[in-house]
Order: C-alpha cells, then sequence, then structure tokens
C-alpha cells in the first residue's frame, strides 16, 4: 500500500489513502493490528479526507513497525464513498462526527444576506419544532424540548431573527459538546480496554484441545470455554451445558443456562460449567464493543444525583410558562414576557451533568481505572466500608512457588516431586488463576512439560478447587477445606508439620489428592500488591472508617496479612457464598460498601456491594460482574479513583448552584427591563457554555495521580503484571 505523509512528527503521523480502501471493517482490522503491539495509543481515519491518524510511543523502531504494518495491509475489496459521506472512524467508535456548529453560524453572519440568514434559521429551527409537538401532544409532556420550541416560535413571531438564530447556535452548540464528550471517553475506553492479548482453547482437528491468540481465531472455529472465562467470540452453543452471566449484554445479573444450540455473545462469562461454542464473529473489537456498548447503556441509567438535579429542572418547565403568561398579563410587554422562556434550568442541566461525569470517566481511564457509569461515581464517592479480597487483591497476582512437599506412604508410592508438580500443572493451566499461574510457571522452569493431557475433563468445583481424572483415580486440588470437607481426604500428621511452619511464614497453600489421599502439598509466597498499605491509609484520609479483609485462607495467614497492612478487621476460611454474606450484613447496617477482588469466587460480593471493583489482572468474571475496573492491576489507582469520584459529584452540585444562581438573576434583570431579550439569551446560553467547559476540566492535578511506573525507583517498580486472568480467587 502507497504511504502518503501529510504530517510526521515524533510520536504521530497522518497519511493520506484513497477513501475507498479503508471502510469501517478494513480500519477496524489496520487499527486492531497497529494497536495489537502495544505501542499504538489513538487511530483515527476521515473517509472523506482519506486522512489516518496514528499516534505511538516507543520512538523510531515503533514509527517503523507501524509503517511496515501498514504498508502490508490488505484492505481488500473497495468500497465507493457517497459525496455527502463525511465519516471519522476512531477506535472504538465508529458513529459519524457532527461538524462544529462554531463555523456555520460564523459563516452564515458574515457571508449570508439577511433573507437567505432567515430562511437557514428556520430550516434549523424545524427538528426544534417537531421535538416540542411530539413531546407535548402526542407523549404528554411539559418538558425542555417544548420549552426550547416555545422560545424559537416566540422568537420568530416577534421578527426578533437575531435571538432565535443565537438561541439556534447556543443548542447546537450544547449538543456538540455532549457528543465530542461522549466520543473522547468511549475512544478513552477503548483505548484502555485493550490488555495483553489472550490465549484461547478451541478444538484442533484432531478433536483434542489446542491453545491459541484470540487474534488467530477465524469465523467456524469450536472455542472452547470454561468456568469463569470471558466468552471471546459470538457464535452459537456446539455442546455443553453453563451458566452465562450476560450482564453485559441484558444488565441482568443472573446467569441464564445455556445448551446446545443457543446464542452466546463476546464480551459476556460463563459463571459455571463448560460449553463449545461455533465462532460466528471474531475479533478482540468484538469482544470490547460490546463492553463499550454495556457502559453506554449503563449511562442511561443516570446517577441518584443527576436523576435528582434533572427532575426539578422539568419540574420548573411549568413555572416558566406561568411566569410568562403573568408577565404579560401584568405589563401587557410581550419583549418581557418572552424573556421567561428564553432563559430556563432544564437545558443547561441536562448537558452540564452528563459532561461531567464523562470527563470523569475519560480522565479516569487515563489516571489508572475505568468506570461503568454515573451511579458507580456516586456510588464511590459515598462508600465508607472498604471490603477487600486477600490472594490477587492485596497480594500480588505473580505468587512463586517455594516448595512442594510430597507425602508417600499413603498409597502414593508411585508419586514424587516431580510427578506431583507436573500434574498439578496439567490441572491449573486449564483456570489461569494467579495461584493457578505459579504453579504453571514453576512447572516450566523446570522442565516438566505437559503436552500429552494427564487427565479426563477438568471440573472447576465450587470456587473451591479442581477435580477430574487420572490414570482411573479422581485427582483433586485446592483448598484445604475443599480437600478435608468436601472428598473426605486427612491431613497426615507430616503434612500438619508443613502447614504450620508455612502458616508462620504468612505463607499460603493448595493441597494436591490423588485416589483418596493427600499426594502433596504445594507453598505458595504471595507478596503483598505495590503499595497496598498506602492504599489503604490513604483511603481512611479521604474518610473510608472500616476497612476489612476477606479470604478463603486459614486463620494464620489471613492474620498475618491483615497485621502487615493496617486492616480493621479480617474474616478468614470463606467460601464465595460467606464473602457474599458478609457484605450483605454490612450493607443491613447501614454501610456504604466498596468490595474489592479479583476472583470467580469474589464476583457474588463484587454484584451485591454498592460498588464493586476489580484489577484488570483479575478473572473475566470478576471484571465482568465489577462497576470500576483498576487498570494495569495497580491497587493505588483507587485512592485516586474514590478523590475524583467525589470532586465529580461536589462540581454537579456546584455547577446546578451556578445554574439556577445566574439564571434566576437574569430572568430578574430581564423582568424588571434592566436588559434586553436578546442580551438575555446571550448570557443565558454563555452561562451553559461555561458550565459545560467549567465540567470538563481536570479533576486531579499531576501529583494526586498514581506515579507511572517507568517514573519509579527501581526498587519499587512492581514485577510485570501477566495476561487478564480466568477464574480464581482465593481457593
Amino acid at each position: 500500500m502507497k504511504l502518503d505523509f501529510i504530517q510526521d512528527v515524533r510520536g504521530r503521523f497522518r497519511l493520506e489513502f484513497d477513501p475507498r480502501d479503508l471502510g469501517p471493517e478494513a480500519f477496524e482490522s489496520l487499527s486492531e493490528a497497529l494497536l495489537k503491539s502495544g505501542e499504538g495509543r489513538y487511530v483515527s481515519f476521515s473517509r472523506r479526507t482519506g486522512s489516518l491518524l496514528y499516534v505511538y510511543q516507543g520512538g523510531d523502531a515503533a514509527r517503523g513497525r507501524a509503517l511496515s504494518i501498514i504498508a502490508a495491509f490488505d484492505p481488500g475489496e473497495r468500497k465507493p464513498v457517497s459525496v455527502f459521506e463525511d465519516r471519522v472512524l476512531i477506535t472504538g467508535d465508529d458513529t459519524p462526527e457532527e461538524a462544529n456548529p462554531v463555523y456555520g453560524f460564523v459563516l452564515r453572519r458574515l457571508l449570508l444576506p439577511r433573507p437567505v440568514r432567515l430562511a437557514v434559521d428556520l430550516i434549523m429551527a424545524i427538528p426544534y419544532f417537531v421535538a416540542a409537538v411530539k413531546h407535548f401532544f402526542w407523549e404528554r409532556e411539559l418538558d425542555v424540548e417544548v420549552l426550547d420550541g416555545a422560545a424559537l416560535a416566540v422568537c420568530f413571531g416577534r421578527g426578533d431573527y437575531a435571538s432565535a438564530g443565537t438561541l439556534i447556535f447556543f443548542y447546537s452548540l450544547s449538543e456538540y459538546l455532549e457528543g465530542w464528550t461522549v466520543r473522547r471517553s468511549m475512544a478513552s475506553l477503548f483505548k484502555s480496554l485493550r490488555g495483553p492479548e489472550e490465549r484461547i482453547w478451541v478444538k484442533g482437528p484432531d478433536g483434542g484441545r489446542i491453545r491459541v491468540p484470540e487474534s488467530e481465531l477465524s469465523p467456524g472455529n469450536l472455542v472452547i470455554i470454561q468456568s469463569g472465562g470471558l466468552i471471546p467470540v459470538d457464535g452459537v452453543v456446539e455442546e455443553g451445558e453453563a451458566m452465562v452471566n450476560q450482564a453485559t449484554m441484558t444488565g441482568e445479573p443472573l446467569p441464564v443456562r445455556m445448551t446446545a444450540g443457543g446464542a452466546v455473545y463476546a464480551g459476556t462469562t460463563v459463571e459455571e460449567g463448560e460449553i463449545t461454542v461455533k465462532a460466528a464473529r471474531v475479533g478482540v473489537n468484538t469482544r470490547i464493543r460490546s463492553i463499550i456498548e454495556y457502559i453506554k447503556e449503563s449511562e442511561a441509567s443516570k446517577s441518584g444525583l443527576q436523576g435528582r438535579v434533572e427532575r426539578l429542572a422539568d419540574s420548573i418547565v411549568p413555572f416558566n410558562f406561568l411566569l410568562m403568561f403573568a408577565t404579560y398579563l401584568i405589563t401587557r410587554d410581550p419583549a418581557k414576557a418572552a424573556n421567561a422562556l428564553l432563559v430556563h434550568y432544564s437545558c443547561v442541566i441536562r448537558l452540564s451533568t452528563p459532561v461531567v461525569v464523562l470527563s470523569a470517566m475519560r480522565e479516569g481511564n487515563e489516571t489508572g481505572f475505568l468506570v461503568k457509569g454515573g451511579r458507580y461515581l456516586e456510588e464511590l464517592s459515598e462508600a465508607d466500608v472498604c471490603v477487600f479480597d486477600k490472594t490477587g487483591t492485596v497480594t500480588e497476582a505473580r505468587p512463586r512457588v517455594t516448595e512442594v512437599r510430597v507425602f508417600s506412604g499413603q498409597g502414593n508410592g508411585n508419586i514424587d516431586r516431580d510427578y506431583a508438580l507436573r500434574l498439578a500443572a496439567c490441572l491449573e493451566e486449564h483456570f489461569p488463576h494467579p495461584v493457578g499461574r505459579a504453579v504453571v510457571r514453576k512447572a516450566k522452569e523446570e522442565g516438566l512439560g505437559h503436552e500429552d493431557e494427564m487427565h479426563a475433563q477438568v471440573q472447576y468445583v465450587a470456587a473451591r478447587g479442581i477435580a477430574s481424572t487420572v490414570n482411573g483415580e479422581r485427582a483433586v486440588l485446592g483448598s484445604r477445606l475443599f480437600i478435608e470437607e468436601d472428598e473426605k481426604i486427612s491431613i497426615p500428621d507430616e503434612a500438619e508439620k508443613v502447614v504450620s511452619e508455612a502458616l508462620a511464614l504468612g505463607e499460603s497453600m493448595i493441597f494436591l489428592g490423588v485416589g483418596g489421599v493427600l499426594a502433596a502439598v504445594i507453598v505458595i509466597t504471595d507478596k503483598i500488591r505495590f503499595r497496598a498499605k498506602e492504599t489503604l491509609s490513604a483511603l481512611k484520609e479521604q474518610g473510608v472508617r472500616r476497612t476489612i479483609m476477606l479470604t478463603g485462607d486459614l486463620e494464620g495467614a489471613a492474620k498475618n496479612v491483615s497485621q502487615k497492612l493496617g486492616f480493621d478487621e479480617y474474616r478468614s476460611q470463606l467460601l464465595p457464598a460467606d464473602k457474599a454474606n458478609v457484605i450483605n450484613a454490612l450493607t443491613e447496617e447501614g454501610g456504604r460498601i466498596m468490595m474489592v477482588g479479583d476472583g470467580l469466587n469474589d464476583s457474588a460480593a463484587l454484584s451485591r456491594a454498592g460498588v464493586g471493583v476489580a484489577l484488570s489482572d483479575g478473572s473475566a468474571l470478576a471484571k465482568d460482574v465489577a462497576n470500576v475496573q483498576l487498570l494495569n492491576g495497580r491497587l493505588d489507582a483507587l485512592p485516586a479513583a474514590r478523590l475524583l469520584s467525589r470532586r465529580a459529584m461536589r462540581r454537579t452540585r456546584e455547577n446546578y448552584r451556578i445554574i439556577v444562581g445566574f439564571n434566576t438573576l437574569y430572568i430578574v434583570l430581564a423582568l424588571a427591563g434592566v436588559i434586553s431579550s436578546g442580551l438575555t439569551s446571550i448570557l443565558h446560553n454563555a452561562t451553559t457554555i461555561y458550565v459545560a467547559f467549567r465540567g470538563a476540566r481536570p479533576f486531579l492535578s499531576p501529583g494526586e495521580r498514581p506515579v507511572p511506573l517507568e517514573k519509579l525507583p527501581e526498587e519499587e517498580n512492581p514485577a510485570p503484571q501477566g495476561g487478564a486472568a480466568g477464574p480464581g480467587g482465593s481457593r
């Protein structure tokens, strides 16, 4: 493909293409290829001008790699471009970009003769008249649309065409600003959701299971999704049965039973069971778009504060009309009466609050966290009880195996250390929880490969462990509770000594049982997550009155971590249902609960809290049901998230006071005859624009954001995190 440069500076370049080469599908494929490397930050393309903008990081080497990708890209069949089409394709959003109304307003005033300008203004006013008639006569509502249409009708009826044109301009500018904010926020969301490429289990030609990168999936592939796994494709269930959480599609928190023939969608998750899906639509963008659509739908459910403000604003609309009629009856002056319609509260309130929310969401992405809607900003700002999972949340998501102790003489004479580790890794690789990844990594480091499956189908059991069959014997791997209570496997005295030593050091363990007896104990060291203690301290400084740690670990390990970090309370040896019950009890006590977790067994608790927070290196289901996601696996983004949310809510209240105060002043001055109707309209709409721009201002100073990893001292820089995990949680 020929590359013609329009602009080429460090960190960005702009190329000119034949617009027929890059339709929406071709652009999506090219942007996916460019951003997959992790060096790309932003891609956009205008089909009208044929201009592609690429913003990157990494210097000349990154630039060269991007140009090679573009040069080798095959756009496929050319698509005709309509002469009316002016489409800007931004990664994550291919909706048409509206023209900036400022240009049109200035050109009309400077170039068009008065009669033509009047005709243009009348044509532009038609949608407002239609909306007013529809809302008043068909929907029987007296709302802001009716008020806007009535204000324009009064201006045209009085021959005040300048005020009418000004009103149309400000209405258009308000809509443009909201749309511009939405596009910027959605593009930022799309960029933040592109994490490391996942590897997906698919059924091979011989019927066996193989793992392939998500980018290599194609329609027709048979994709295998197990408990806690994210469904990466749109398709139809070929075999198996599972409970699928479709909250990202429908908003319904209860899982849906799926069997052969059922349709499933990318971005939803399997809570329990296993299904094989025949892929119909593939690609990481399919999954990300479904999540973004869910976030857009979440925005339709306003925060409590926003809903109260908007209901109050709508309730004021009838008084605008009453004030207009009363003014006319008293003064018999149409100009003064019209001023009651030219100044109103609803329009600016409806604009200002979404701008604040979307600006906060966009800044959150840039800071290191993703919020899925305005109502969750409000819940986050008001949370006063913070509950944390332990394993993988306040401890690192990259634990390491420190010891594998095998116990013989219990019917396991054929099991040695290497076999035990190899078997554990073979089971764990199907459910890549942080602990599971540690076991798999340890086996790889020691050269204990397991290319041939050692077991039958693997089952994830009640978020406590894993079970399968090896050489005709039941093999189980998981927590002590799972081994002792569910599997009725006794722990010999020799193993109790290992357990006691590990607990004294604050370490965790998983237990391997084969044939009904204990085969091995695997000791896991899980470091405290980067700046976890500072995170708790910062939350308490922000007014959080109670911090609690929940874990499935034994008492010793839980107490050790809790004391190190300074939690107010901790609860140990909890099952997933126990964690959810703790959240319910705290809510009944009157607390505003924030739950932070990472695993499959945290999902019920996350969904029941006022606001659920998941880490980006946690399980797919945890990220799915959570309302806030901490990007890059950084717990220290949580205080920044809460601070930003509190300031966003405070700015919403401040904007409301500005709106009511200034617009009331304009009405009083206009009715007193101090200012003209034209000036009244200008002042009212100028206040609208000021409030909109005020809402879009940054909420955090640079010093209040988490320090970028590359700027941290080497001894503080946490180890790189692995890809997104599958199911898990502390077992």
